[in-house]
């Protein structure tokens, strides 16, 4: 089931299909349908991918205003192109990993919620970019938002550090900001939005949350301390520092505590 996801090219298509089999998921545990077993999978390195938007090296995707109404349709087709690759992201540590690392089934449920909803995150992101006369797919986008996957392809710890625990945690410092930028905006689309990201604010602290649950258990299966072992795999895989500001309090509502990031950050340094 995730690497049928995975392997949907059209981004709708793709979110329709990652609900769809997180419902049928929750029924089948719920004891409503057959009990779905855990098997195998090989998953693509890289999921499949719409033909639009262009991918771009992140120096060349173009830079507006956030506080014009271009530099805000910019900012919701970012924020899609993030929710798309979240989609993926949480499938494929099902697909990668779930079939061969023994987990308890707490596992399965934590990442088929995320999975899901990021792809509610997805629909509702369009739908305000649709709201303002544009479509996903309509601008040019980051092409660097896989990598941390493919560099973590063969760590599970590795990816969890990088993908919840700093990427989606990155998620929590900046999107009260982003929020803020369409409050001021005050239209009927920008009003939209700001539900949208609201939604998007409260679920993402779970995601975060679910990553730093695994990532202990893995290290108390491992005898290994979190803290050394998350500084340690933050500096393998993550390409630079961790850039603050920090949003300490829904950081540590996700169960990481300041003494896991802020001496990743710039002003900081691991001993």
């Amino acid at each position: 089931m995730a690497t049928a996801v995975l392997q949907t090219a059209d981004a709708h298509e793709k979110a329709a299909l990652s609900r769809q089999s997180a419902a049928l998921w929750f029924a089948a545990r719920r004891g409503e349908t057959p009990e779905i077993p855990i098997g195998t999978a090989s998953p693509p390195l890289d999921p499949a991918r719409p033909g639009k938007p262009a991918l771009l090296d992140p120096r060349e995707v173009p830079r507006r205003r956030p506080g014009s109404p271009e530099g805000r349709e910019a900012l919701l087709h970012a924020v899609a192109h993030i929710e798309l690759n979240a989609v993926d992201l949480h499938w494929d540590i099902i697909a990668r990993f779930g079939g061969h690392v023994p987990f308890p089934m707490g596992f399965f449920d934590d990442w088929v919620k995320s999975a899901d909803e990021e792809s509610k995150h997805f629909q509702l992101v369009t739908a305000c970019l649709e709201a303002t006369g544009s479509f996903y797919g309509d601008l040019p986008a980051h092409a660097g938002m896989w990598r941390a996957a493919a560099d973590t392809a063969g760590d599970i710890m590795g990816r969890l550090a990088v993908v919840p625990m700093v990427l989606e945690a990155r998620g929590l410092d900046v999107t009260p900001g982003m929020i803020e930028v369409f409050r001021k905006a005050g239209d009927p689309a920008a009003v939209q939005a700001v539900e949208a990201l609201e939604v998007i604010y409260a679920e993402e602290v779970h995601h975060v949350a679910y990553g730093s649950k695994w990532f202990h258990f893995l290290c108390g299966r491992h005898d290994t301390d979190p803290k050394d072992a998350f500084h340690r795999l933050v500096r393998t895989y993550f390409h630079g520092p961790l850039k603050p500001p920090f949003n300490a309090e829904k950081r540590a509502e996700a169960g990481l505590p300041p003494d896991f990031y802020w001496p990743l950050s710039e002003s900081g340094s691991v001993g």
